[in-house]
């Protein structure tokens, strides 16, 4: 037959007339979904060395909300994108600019007006309060009280205590699930991982973890799987959110201690801080595999990213020798994961934990072993004020923050 072999013929317009068919079916579907916004950016493949991200990628973002009113993960290119200066929702634009200090040996908390930089308030809580985490929601703030097996509600709109604890086992440390489907409580003691109802927290499921002193965690960026620490036995475990079990465990090294997690804007690496190395372990959030290591300072504890996404400011507390400490915050840089600058705080001091100020400018920070609050200059990195508290602060709020939802501990937002 001629021309049989290059497609002519009844055969070959019968082809051709199938497959333009099929390009239209695709090239429909491709547009309804762009229209829907239902196409994700996936991951490209982490360098194997450190390497630098590529400026751009930082820029990029993307969101989604699901049936219901419930946020659906994505993997945007900047998982901090709705957190930038000023973009306080609707919800919070109206609540008083307030930090929430838990003592954990006065148990109380106290309450700083920031512009004032003095404490306004102080109110009694039950044992052990370690951190203060705002709700999912953001209408609400959460004293964890971990001795005293309670969490103790705040009404961010006064700033004032709001009724009864609510009776929880061992809440160290609370997270909730990018979905909002959960609240996370890590029973640290209890070596446990409670999922709870987000509102009444009434328990749901429990996981015990392999390991010992779990305290910390964050969420890949599609926020299928959840990266912890357990400080007390040198390793990290990777949950998976919707199985709610643990699917591998990561050895750091020998002694580590690690502490507090974070994501990087692209969703690329986990940065982990090793109190015990003092500095950062990188861990790829797609193989879960170490990338490498980087030293910041004696202490590495809490970890917070700027407002701009460019940086990740690192609080090294010191060796918890309340009279020799010389605390420091390390300043690096997500694009070239380098160390650009280190901020000597004056004198002793153990800046611990905190978060960064809704407009950006000030990193205010608990001085750990020394009852007394930093407020840090992110633009020169000058200590501005030196505010006494209790005895023991830990995991300070400042609130309300940019973002459109919750991930808990002191302030992880959306």
């Amino acid at each position: 037959m001629i021309g049989a072999g290059r497609g002519r013929g009844p055969a070959g317009r019968a082809r051709r007339t199938a497959g333009r068919g099929r390009l239209a079916i695709l090239g429909a579907c491709l547009a309804a979904c762009v229209a829907g916004g239902a196409l994700l950016v996936g991951f490209r493949d982490e360098p194997s060395g450190a390497g630098e991200l590529a400026a751009e990628e930082l820029t990029r973002k993307g969101e989604g909300v699901a049936a219901g009113g419930k946020r659906e993960p994505t993997e945007p290119r900047d998982i901090y994108a709705a957190t930038r200066a000023g973009m306080l929702s609707p919800v919070v634009r109206d609540f008083p600019e307030r930090i929430y200090v838990p003592n954990s040996q006065s148990n109380t908390v106290d309450v700083i007006d920031p512009k004032k930089r003095k404490v306004v308030d102080n109110f009694a809580v039950d044992a052990l309060p370690h951190h203060v985490t705002p709700s999912y929601d953001m209408k609400k703030l959460w004293v964890d009280n971990t001795a005293g097996n309670t969490l103790t509600p705040i009404d961010p709109k006064t700033g004032k205590r709001a009724g009864k604890s609510v009776p929880v086992e061992d809440p160290y440390n609370l997270y909730y699930t990018p979905d909002g489907r959960y609240a996370v409580v890590v029973a640290e003691r209890l070596r446990r991982l409670d999922f709870r109802d987000p509102d009444t927290m009434k328990l749901r499921d429990s996981l015990t973890v392999p390991c010992a002193g779990v305290d910390h965690l964050d969420y890949t960026a599609d926020g299928r799987y959840m990266l912890a620490s357990c400080e007390f036995s040198g390793e990290m475990i990777k949950v998976d959110v919707e199985r709610r079990k643990v699917v591998e465990q990561i050895q750091l090294r020998q002694g580590a201690k690690p502490q507090d997690v974070k994501l990087s804007p692209d969703g690329r690496v986990f940065y982990i801080a090793d109190l015990t190395r003092g500095g950062v372990y990188l861990i790829d959030a797609r193989s879960f595999r170490k990338r490498g290591f980087v030293r910041t300072g004696a202490g590495a504890h809490g970890l917070y990213p700027s407002r701009d996404s460019r940086h990740l400011y690192v609080t090294n507390r010191g060796d918890g020798s309340s009279a020799v400490t010389a605390g420091s915050v390390s300043v690096l840089s997500f694009a070239t994961r380098k160390v650009l600058k280190t901020w000597r705080l004056p004198g002793a001091a153990s800046p611990d934990m905190g978060g960064v100020s809704a407009d950006g400018k000030t990193l205010w920070l608990t001085g750990r072993y020394h009852g007394e609050v930093y407020a840090i200059d992110t633009r020169s990195g000058k200590l501005r004020a030196r505010i006494a508290v209790g005895q023991g602060p830990h995991g300070l709020a400042i609130f309300p923050q940019p973002g459109r939802y919750s991930l808990g501990h002191t302030g992880v937002f959306r």
